[in-house]
């Protein structure tokens, strides 16, 4: 009787120790499902911006779509433009000398610098040559009402008309 207790007894002992061994399994698993979930839960959030950035960009494309159309449409409004001197309507050859504007507005050319002393082109007054060298005068600088332009007077008289 007691050799069969004491079999029992270790078969129970091996039980047990299965029993924690898929214990501990059954928690591992249990983590395992939870990160998984997670996971679900994120990779549908995204699922659900991806679907909302697919409508945005389709809305965005139209726009676009309607933006460039439009400046296509400009551009043949502006090109079908008549010329100025065009006068079909008033009884003369139809379409004669039309002349379509291809290009309508025309980048702004930039200002030549030209100098204030000498009126040469590609430099300013500052740097001029002639400026330096020749024109060697004293200049002095005088408050504003002290100096007289014309201490003379008038050449003529005024009289009122009469």
């Amino acid at each position: 009787m007691s050799k069969e207790i004491d079999d029992l007894k270790n078969e129970n002992n091996k039980y047990l120790n299965e029993i924690e061994y898929l214990k501990g399994k059954n928690s591992f698993y249990i983590n395992e499902i939870e990160i998984l979930n997670v996971s679900s839960k994120l990779s549908n959030d995204f699922m659900e911006e991806n679907e909302k950035l697919k409508i945005e960009i389709d809305a965005l494309k139209k726009t676009f779509s309607k933006f460039s159309n439009s400046s296509h449409k400009l551009d043949n409004l502006l090109g079908l433009q008549r010329c100025v001197f065009d006068k079909a309507s008033l009884g003369y050859d139809e379409m004669k000398n039309v002349k379509h504007f291809k290009n309508f507005f025309v980048k702004k050319s930039e200002p030549k610098m030209s100098c204030n002393y000498c009126g040469r082109l590609g430099h300013i007054s500052t740097s001029c040559f002639h400026r330096k060298n020749i024109g060697k005068t004293r200049r002095i600088w005088v408050p504003k009402g002290t100096f007289v332009t014309n201490a003379q007077g008038p050449r003529f008289i005024w009289v009122p008309k009469g």
